[in-house]
């Protein structure tokens, strides 16, 4: 079958997007920047940008020979530079273009390594706070090139025009900005002063402030960033150092580390702080790229471990993101933050090797960030695990003076396992260490890698009970009723009851519990309540002998030997049900609801039978 000719449709055109230019500054201002206030930062950007090429064109110019101006009054905001200028085909294909890429672009973008722009949206940002931008430039490339003016407005139109070079006598840009009555927050001219000096106070070239008064510009950046400075002795550069982490971030801090990695041109300082942080908790670090500051918030700066510290720094080959807010993520940056962590390493080395005092203070206030270095750093293990302090039997001790003291060294897996036995274990001489905080169990076990004369071993009931000292025959014998009474009273708790001595005397019984051997109790407990189908099958599967609990009864203290001479069935019951509840509470583990309705229920019991006695 032959299909019937079809008459080609004629050609479609091609046709451009529209770009709605007011639609692009709301995607701005409420996705890409964080506030309207990067207006100014990206002007001064541009600015520094210019000058940096003005450079490339004249190296033998004075160091202040060009520079930045800066200008508000209420009414306008003005950038001046003497930077490299525009001609008018420049200003069409950097000030009139978003996003296409031409030949002369992609030249100079592969040369961009010494300018902090990088994206070409940057002067979108002033539609934040104006309706319109207005551009006056010279070329300082093509010393004939007229003056260039460009007009753009908030709907998307622009006018470009030439000018007498009377007009812009020197090479350079002026950008001016008309605020919005809406902007005034940002435009007013001791908040662009305060900007100014927020986002510019490292940048290399001068920068001055000029607020209409008729006084002279003041300086943005009167001095150059302190670790560049020379100083007369090293004590003073390092008050300098310390004297601007303080201004800057706001402490007093414990030490200042200079960091250096030339081979990203990275300057700057990392602060200790003062205090301890909460586990976990991360500091936003400052970060400037080629003097202008990225961040305030640069997490990504130091790995996670190093929340003991505060940074400044500034940075030549780091790359920011689209909104210059923060660090691109990159092998770069994975580079500088290995070599930062292990500047902080070497500061931790010296002052454990030469600074005992500034060590111990560091400890004493970080000892939970240095534990988590530990853990995966076996340099700073071998050389801080001795100093490091944590909670034992003895008090709260470092590991070397514990190990001086007990060659065997117990340690427990939760922090309510060490609380039941801390004052039991003591009072037998055992040496045991709280294990339940973070990295302390699995440090302690690293112990004997340190100190080989040293063994570590966990604490189980086991271990415990063997130190504690049985009682003579007839005793246990007198006991034996009450005991069986308290073992039925207490066998809904999987718990079984024996009589010792120990110290401390005060202590009427002890309560030998693991977490471990209540979660197995737990499960079994399941396993026999859903016998029969799927959940039980599997539980089933999983069924172990389940450990029991031990209350052990101290026999040296005065309410037990009252307790097992009791003949009265219900008030040996009660009795145990008391000794029970007390020992479950001085564990401090949560209680279940049926021991708290033990406490409960014993202690109305033997208020009920003294009353009954009193009567």
């Amino acid at each position: 079958m032959t299909l019937p000719d079809t008459p080609l449709s004629p050609a479609a055109a091609d046709r451009t997007f529209q770009v709605d230019l007011r639609g692009l500054v709301d995607l701005l201002s409420h996705h890409l920047y964080s506030s309207p206030r990067v207006y100014l930062r990206e002007l001064m950007q541009n600015a520094v940008d210019a000058l940096t090429a003005r450079r490339r064109l004249e190296p033998a110019a004075p160091a202040d020979a060009f520079g930045i101006r800066l200008y508000a009054d209420g009414s306008v905001v003005r950038v001046e530079d003497d930077g490299v200028g525009l001609t008018e085909a420049d200003v069409h294909t950097f000030l009139a273009t978003i996003g296409r890429s031409s030949k002369r672009a992609e030249k100079i973008a592969e040369q961009r390594g010494d300018f902090i722009g990088q994206f070409g949206i940057g002067l979108l940002s002033c539609f934040l706070v104006a309706d319109e931008i207005h551009v006056l430039s010279r070329s300082a490339g093509h010393p004939d090139a007229p003056a260039v003016e460009w007009r753009g407005r908030g709907d998307g139109s622009y006018t470009v025009r030439t000018l007498p070079a009377s007009a812009r006598p020197r090479p350079g840009t002026t950008v001016t900005l008309t605020p919005r009555a809406d902007a005034g927050e940002w435009t007013r001219p001791a908040q662009v002063h305060a900007l100014a000096r927020h986002f510019g106070s490292l940048l290399r070239h001068p920068v001055t402030f000029d607020d209409g008064t008729g006084g002279q510009g003041a300086p943005v950046n009167p001095e150059a960033a302190p670790w560049t400075r020379t100083y007369p002795t090293p004590g003073a550069r390092s008050r300098a150092l310390a004297a601007y982490g303080e201004e800057v971030l706001g402490f007093t801090p414990l030490d200042t580390i200079e960091l250096d990695l030339p081979a990203v041109g990275l300057k700057g300082i990392a602060c200790v702080l003062p205090e301890a942080v909460p586990a976990g908790r991360r500091h936003g670090h400052r970060v400037h790229v080629k003097g202008m500051l990225l961040s305030e918030q640069a997490e990504e700066i130091l790995p996670e471990w190093a929340f003991f510290v505060r940074c400044v720094v500034d940075a030549e080959s780091l790359r920011p993101t689209a909104s210059r807010e923060s660090l691109y993520e990159d092998d770069t940056l994975a580079a500088v933050r290995d070599a930062l962590a292990e500047r902080l390493r070497g500061w931790i080395a010296r002052a454990a090797a030469s600074d005992p005092d500034l060590l111990s203070r560091f400890l004493q206030a970080h000892h939970l960030a240095v534990k988590s270095l530990a853990v995966h750093d076996d340099e700073i293990l071998r050389m801080l695990l001795p100093w490091l302090p944590f909670e034992t039997t003895d008090g709260h001790s470092t590991l070397d003076e514990f190990a001086r003291t007990h060659r065997t060294v117990l340690v427990t897996s939760s922090v309510e396992e060490f609380r039941q036995v801390a004052a039991i274990a003591s009072a037998a001489g055992l040496g045991v260490v709280n294990g339940g905080y973070t990295y302390d169990r699995e440090l302690v076990h690293r112990l004997p890698e340190i100190r080989p004369e040293v063994s570590v071993a966990d604490l189980d009931p086991a271990t415990l009970t063997a130190h504690l000292d049985p009682v003579d025959r007839d005793t246990e014998l007198a006991a034996a009723a009450y005991l069986a009474q308290a073992r039925d009273a207490l066998a809904i708790f999987d718990c079984d009851v024996a009589l010792r001595t120990f110290q401390p005397a005060h202590a009427p019984a002890l309560l030998v519990d693991s977490r471990e051997a209540r979660h197995e109790r737990t499960r079994s407990q399941l396993a026999r309540e859903q016998d029969g189908g799927l959940w039980g099958d599997i539980l089933g599967a999983l069924r172990q002998e389940a450990p029991r609990a031990q209350l052990i009864l101290n026999q040296l203290n005065p309410l037990v030997r009252t307790a097992v001479a009791i003949d009265e069935p219900e008030l040996a019951r009660t009795s145990a049900e008391a000794l029970y509840g007390q020992a479950a509470m001085l564990s401090r583990r949560p209680l279940r609801p049926a021991e708290s309705s033990l406490i409960n229920r014993s202690f109305l019991d033997l208020l009920a039978h003294a009353l009954r006695k009193d009567s």
